[in-house]
């Protein structure tokens, strides 16, 4: 049986949720909407922040008191920053070009000094300093990754756990790359490419909390590729590929998302296709991955992202082509999922995180 909590709440109106949509699909989403999530785990939304379009991925500051959106526009599209001074009134500081086509993921350097931005349509990507306050300075570097076989996509920029190496994901080039980042100057300078086999696309990855693995997710082939990560040289060596779907499952599968829990027991990534939730154990110092099950259901259609609320006992899942964000139980102790017990209708939504 799931052991299921509520999502914590924080301050008298309940937990505040930014959740993006995409302004400019056919089924036009609100951008940014901001919403609450007090008293168990539905959430309510209560209001949309003017100015900041297709709003397809979110980080905080390193203090938490500035969000960053992704504005993933073509041909060029914007990243924008927004003050959380009041967190349930988000206020736009100020909006910086990406320097490239639909810029899809951004995440902020543990210096709390760059954000680092993914074009996916023109596979680069995009340094802006952090200034005081919170606002985007004008970009310091600009990295183009070329395919050997299709033209590349960068779909995600992190920073390793040990604040030492930048890791860029590449769909086209079939490729993750490895970057030092000069703190002084904010250039990119390559360290290695770690080519995967023709045709993975990868998407996405993730850490195991000990900072020795990493997971990437192929998009384009429903699989997880167990990849060792050394910190101290930068070098991310892949290994054990895991089917993120049952064999003999129909197709076509497109992965969407992937993420560890806290505790670094489990892993679980999205199938956009079979529309299903898919939960891993791990073993061997996360070396090991094991399906657990059947995939669970994500209660709607082209689940593109997932995240856990704070308890982790909640998963909730955007369900971009059914307007539907849908949260599912979690039990901390198996790493089980359960059926989805409610949902939030917001069309085209690409992204929900808790603040």
């Amino acid at each position: 049986m799931l052991n299921i909590g509520v999502a914590g709440a924080s301050g008298r109106g309940g937990r505040v949720v930014f959740v993006g949509s995409y302004t400019s699909s056919p089924s036009a989403g609100h951008g940014l909407d901001v919403a609450t999530c007090a008293g168990g785990p539905a959430l309510r939304l209560d209001h949309t922040v003017p100015g900041v379009p297709d709003a397809s991925w979110f980080a905080f500051s390193a203090d938490r008191k500035v969000l960053y959106s992704t504005n993933e526009a073509e041909p060029v599209g914007s990243v924008t920053a927004l003050s959380l001074r009041d967190p349930a009134r988000p206020a736009v500081l100020n909006k910086q070009t990406s320097r490239g086509s639909a810029p899809t993921h951004l995440s902020v350097h543990p210096s709390g000094r760059y954000l680092l931005t993914a074009n996916y349509g023109d596979g680069t990507v995009v340094v802006h300093p952090i200034l005081a306050g919170g606002k985007l300075g004008e970009s310091t570097d600009l990295v183009k990754h070329t395919g050997s076989e299709r033209d590349a996509h960068a779909h995600q920029v992190v920073t390793d756990p040990s604040g030492r190496w930048v890791l860029a994901v590449d769909l086209g080039a079939d490729s993750v790359y490895v970057y030092r980042l000069d703190l002084t100057s904010g250039k990119l300078a390559l360290h290695e490419q770690v080519r995967l086999p023709s045709g993975a696309g990868p998407r996405h990855l993730a850490f195991h909390p000990n900072g020795r693995v990493a997971y990437v997710l192929g998009e384009l082939r429903p699989e997880i590729t167990v990849a060792s990560w050394d910190p101290g040289s930068g070098k991310l060596t892949p290994g054990k590929v895991v089917p993120t779907v049952a064999a003999g499952a129909p197709g076509p599968n497109y992965p969407g998302e992937i993420a560890t829990s806290g505790d670094g027991r489990f892993v679980y990534a999205s199938n956009r296709g079979e529309n299903t939730i898919a939960a891993f154990a791990t073993g061997q110092g996360g070396h090991d991955l094991k399906r657990l099950g059947d995939n669970a259901s994500s209660g709607g259609d082209w689940p593109r992202h997932f995240t856990l609320d704070p308890s982790e006992r909640w998963v909730y899942v955007s369900n971009q082509r059914s307007g539907a964000v849908t949260w599912l139980p979690r039990d901390p102790r198996t790493g089980l999922l359960g059926a989805p017990r409610g949902s939030l209708a917001v069309p085209s939504v690409a992204t929900v995180l808790f603040r």
